[in-house]
C-alpha cells in the first residue's frame, strides 16, 4: 500500500474525532431547547457531559486496548454505530433518566472509541512528520464547535430539538461508517528505532511495568494536571466574560476564537514538535497556557479577551496532540492505544474536576478568580511536572524502559 495512504488515515481520523466530538460538546446548544420542551432540571441534562468525560475516560482505555489487539478499523466502525444510535436514542428519550443513560453513558462511550486508536494507527504510519500528522487528526476537535455546534443550533430553530438530534444521529453514520472502512494498519511496519517497551527477547510488552514506568506516570500526571487547569476556564469563560461586562452573545464568540486558535496552535507547536523535539515543545506550551490562565484576572474588555483566547486555546489546542507523540517516543508502537488510552484517561478525569470546581467556586464567592488563580497553579504545576521526563531513547540498543 503506498505511503501516501497516510494522509487518507489523517483525514478520516480529523473526521471522525470532528463530529464524534462535536456531537458530544454540542449538549451545551441542546441545552436549553431541552429544557423548555421537558421541564427537566438544567443539572439533569447537564449531569450528561459529567457522565460523557467519565465514560470517556475508562472507554478510551479499553477502546485503546482493542485497537492494539484487533486493529483501529473495527474500534472506530463500532464506534461510529454506537454514536449514530445513541444520538437517535437520546431523541426519543422520554424521561431524564432514559437522557442521561442515551447520551451521557452512550455518547460517552461511542465518542472515546475515535481519539486514542485514530491517534495511534497515525503514529504507526508516520516515521517523519509525526508531531503535524498527529496534530492533524486531533485538529477535528478544534473545529467542531465551528461546525456541528452551529449546525445543531440551526436544526433545533429550524425542527425544534428532538428531529435535530435524531437528524445528527443519522448523519453520523453515513458520514463516519464510510470513514472507518477506509482505516487501515500501515503494512509491515519497519522496526522502530525507539521502540522502548517490549521484554528482553522481543516478546509482548508487560504493561504493568508499563503503568509502573516513570515514563508513564510523568506522562499520566502532567495529562492529568494539564486538562485540570484549563478545563474550567473553558466551561466557565462566557460565564466570566459577561461578568466582566462584555454582551452574552459576543461572550459566546470568545469561545469561538478560542477554538479557532486551538486549531492553528496544534499546526504550530506540531510543526514545532517535529523540528526541536517533543518535550521542550510541551514545556513550553504549559508555561503559556499558565500564565495565559493567570493574566485573564487583567482583562475586562472584549478585545482583550479575544487576544488572549487566541494565546490560550493555542497553548492548550497545541499541546494536547503532543502526549500521543511523546507516549509513541516512549513506548513504542505495539502497545501505543492501550498507553494513550491510559493516558486520555487520567486527562479526562482532569477534565471532569474543573467544570465542577470553577461552579463550587463561584457559588461561594461570586466570582471566579480563584479559579483562574487555581488553574494558574495548576498549570505551573503540568510544566515542573513535565521537567522530569525521562530523556528518550535514541537507540534500539540503548532502551529506556526495560520489561524483560
Amino acid at each position: 500500500m503506498s505511503s501516501s495512504y497516510r494522509w487518507v488515515i489523517v483525514a478520516a481520523g480529523a473526521l471522525m474525532t470532528c463530529v464524534a466530538l462535536g456531537a458530544m460538546f454540542s449538549l451545551a446548544i441542546f441545552q436549553q431547547p431541552i429544557a423548555d420542551a421537558t421541564g427537566w432540571s438544567h443539572a439533569g441534562i447537564a449531569s450528561a457531559m459529567t457522565l460523557n468525560f467519565i465514560v470517556m475516560g475508562i472507554g478510551g482505555f479499553f477502546w485503546g486496548a482493542a485497537s492494539d489487539r484487533y486493529g483501529p478499523r473495527p474500534v472506530v466502525l463500532i464506534g461510529s454505530v454506537i454514536l449514530g444510535l445513541a444520538l437517535m436514542l437520546a431523541s426519543r428519550a422520554e424521561t431524564l433518566l432514559q437522557f442521561q443513560l442515551t447520551y451521557g453513558v452512550l455518547v460517552g462511550l461511542s465518542a472515546s472509541a475515535f481519539f486514542a486508536p485514530m491517534i495511534a494507527a497515525t503514529t504507526e504510519w508516520f516515521d517523519e512528520n509525526r508531531g503535524l500528522a498527529v496534530s492533524l487528526v486531533s485538529a477535528g476537535m478544534g473545529v467542531a464547535p465551528m461546525t456541528i455546534s452551529p449546525f445543531a443550533r440551526w436544526l433545533i430553530t429550524a425542527y425544534e430539538w428532538r428531529p435535530a438530534m435524531m437528524i445528527i444521529g443519522i448523519g453520523a453514520l453515513i458520514l463516519m461508517i464510510p470513514a472507518a472502512l477506509l482505516v487501515r494498519r500501515r503494512p509491515s511496519p519497519p522496526q522502530d528505532k525507539h521502540e522502548a517497551v517490549v521484554s528482553g527477547d522481543g516478546n509482548a510488552p508487560n504493561l504493568w511495568r508499563v503503568f509502573r514506568s516513570p515514563q508513564f506516570i510523568v506522562l499520566g500526571l502532567t495529562f492529568f494536571a494539564c486538562c485540570a487547569a484549563h478545563s474550567g476556564p473553558i466551561f466557565h469563560m462566557v460565564s466570566y466574560a459577561t461578568l466582566c461586562g462584555v454582551a452574552p452573545m459576543a461572550a459566546v464568540s470568545i469561545y469561538s476564537v478560542e477554538g479557532l486558535a486551538g486549531l492553528g496552535g496544534r499546526l504550530l507547536y506540531g510543526t514545532l514538535a517535529d523540528r526541536i523535539g517533543v518535550k521542550p515543545v510541551i514545556i513550553a506550551a504549559l508555561l503559556v497556557q499558565a500564565a495565559a490562565l493567570a493574566t485573564y484576572l487583567a482583562v475586562s474588555k472584549l478585545g482583550e479577551f479575544y487576544a488572549l483566547a487566541v494565546i490560550f486555546g493555542s497553548a492548550y489546542g497545541g499541546v494536547m496532540p503532543l502526549y500521543a507523540v511523546l507516549a509513541r517516543e516512549y513506548f513504542g508502537p505495539r502497545v501505543i492505544g492501550t498507553v494513550f488510552g491510559a493516558a486520555t484517561m487520567l486527562s479526562s478525569i482532569g477534565m471532569a474536576f474543573g467544570p465542577l470546581i470553577g461552579g463550587w467556586i463561584y457559588d461561594t464567592y461570586a466570582n471566579y478568580s480563584w479559579l483562574f488563580i487555581g488553574s494558574a497553579l495548576v498549570g505551573l504545576g503540568a510544566a515542573a511536572i513535565a521537567l522530569a521526563f525521562p530523556p528518550l531513547p535514541r537507540q534500539k540498543t540503548q532502551p529506556a524502559l526495560s520489561l524483560s
